[in-house]
């Protein structure tokens, strides 16, 4: 038996790094470097896009709860993130390269694995096990064809941040710092007095945009809105949001900056960096002029440019059985963003989880589900419970457990991972 994966990014490699493991043959359908979406340029598996961090590793935080869950699983997304991460104060961010290129050796290193470099247009239903992975790009006569089986798509728009050239910092202005003291001083922060500010955010309002088609502004996925968005609601929005200047202090003043704009390293060198909280949809040669105008950057030679793009995802509830298998058809599963999770990690999550019901499915035990009250069993029974599926991600309200607010954050990873180490030594 051979199990068919259509998608190779996040969630593909992990349901294929758990079968591949158990010695199943599988075959991954990749259109890439044939056909390549948007937002998209690297012939690699699982391509990071929207930003190099994969969110907290604190255990305080639900992101955080989420990944020490994975590595409990296995987890090749992580195993190859730890591999290749780069400084980023409580976060963990990664090397996009690096990180990919990890995973897909690590895939293609298996003799059982058979790569076809190719667009799938529909899948024709028998008696193999499909894997739709596609992430939420899915575009094209496959979206057509997934469209009809599913009942139609549910979409949100979500943006890309620019990523400028280390090279063309000006560190007579910017310092590094983490916020409050803490950390390692992984971030570049670029100050900003409020004259700067109110010239930045002027121009920034006033800037053109590219348009695009059926864009509603109540699609906008809450935590990747583009920048010029949240300062429409505000003059002040920004130095509340992601310009907020609290923690920092500038060594240069020796005060705390009236705006900050911090730069995130996207690689080890320093030769890249990512600007935090800056998605956008603005032209790009606007882009490069309201850049110019943040101090430090007055020369930025920007890399990759910001772009916005539709996202795509199914009405799980009314489609998906509890082990993410169409309820039709039991032979087809689905992982990743296209069920209605938001989120790197999350995605991945979710193909650990189908990986392993496959694996049961193939040596005849009965598939398993996870518990509630870990992290990932709660975000898997949301979208596939919830009446109005938004775009979900790890978060402390999805655990049902009876404690207090400052309780939750100080101890539910304890409760979750013990939840979740019974549940792998039934799996045993």
């Amino acid at each position: 038996m051979v199990v068919n994966i259509v998608g190779g990014g996040l969630a593909g490699v992990e349901v294929a790094w758990k079968l591949l493991k158990k010695g199943i043959k599988v075959r991954i359908f990749e259109q890439k470097p044939k056909k390549f979406s948007p937002v998209h340029r690297s012939e690699y598996f699982a391509e990071l896009v929207c930003s190099n961090s994969l969110k907290s590793e604190s255990l305080k935080n639900a992101e955080g709860i989420l990944k020490a869950e994975m590595r409990l699983l296995d987890s090749l997304v992580l195993e190859c993130a730890y591999k290749n991460r780069v400084p980023a104060g409580k976060a963990l961010a990664v090397d996009r390269e690096a990180f990919s290129k990890c995973i897909t050796d690590a895939i293609t290193s298996f003799d059982n694995v058979e790569i076809i470099r190719e667009e799938v247009e529909e899948i024709k239903i028998n008696d193999e096990i499909w894997v739709v992975a596609t992430g939420p790009t899915t575009d094209g006569i496959f979206a057509n064809w997934l469209s009809n089986l599913t009942g139609g798509f549910l979409n949100f728009f979500d943006a890309v941040a620019p990523i400028i050239s280390g090279e063309s910092i000006n560190f007579d202005k910017c310092f590094f710092a983490d916020r409050y003291g803490q950390g390692t001083k992984d971030y570049v922060n670029c100050p900003m007095t409020k004259e700067e500010y109110e010239r930045f955010y002027t121009e920034l309002v006033n800037a053109q945009m590219i348009e695009m088609k059926d864009f509603d502004r109540k699609l906008l996925f809450e935590r990747c809105q583009p920048i010029e968005e949240i300062a429409k609601s505000g003059e002040k929005s920004l130095i509340f949001g992601p310009l907020k200047p609290v923690g920092l202090i500038d060594p240069h003043t020796g005060k705390m900056p009236y705006a900050v704009i911090q730069l995130r390293r996207e690689d080890e060198n320093g030769n890249m960096y990512n600007l935090v909280g800056f998605q956008t949809r603005l032209k790009w040669k606007e882009q490069e002029r309201v850049i110019r105008l943040i101090p430090g950057l007055e020369n930025a030679e920007i890399l990759r440019y910001g772009v916005m793009h539709r996202n795509t995802y199914i009405d799980s509830p009314k489609v998906l059985d509890e082990y993410l298998r169409h309820k039709k058809y039991e032979n087809l599963f689905f992982a990743g963003q296209i069920v209605g999770v938001e989120g790197y990690v999350e995605s991945a999550a979710t193909g650990i989880y189908v990986g392993i019901n496959i694996s049961r499915f193939l040596e005849g035990k009965a598939p398993v589900k996870l518990p509630k009250k870990t992290m990932l069993g709660a975000l898997l029974d949301y979208v596939i419970t919830a009446k109005n599926l938004k775009p979900m991600y790890a978060n402390f309200g999805l655990v049902d457990v009876k404690m207090r607010k400052k309780e939750k954050r100080e101890k539910l990873h304890e409760f979750c991972l013990e939840q979740m180490r019974k549940f792998v030594n039934v799996l045993k």
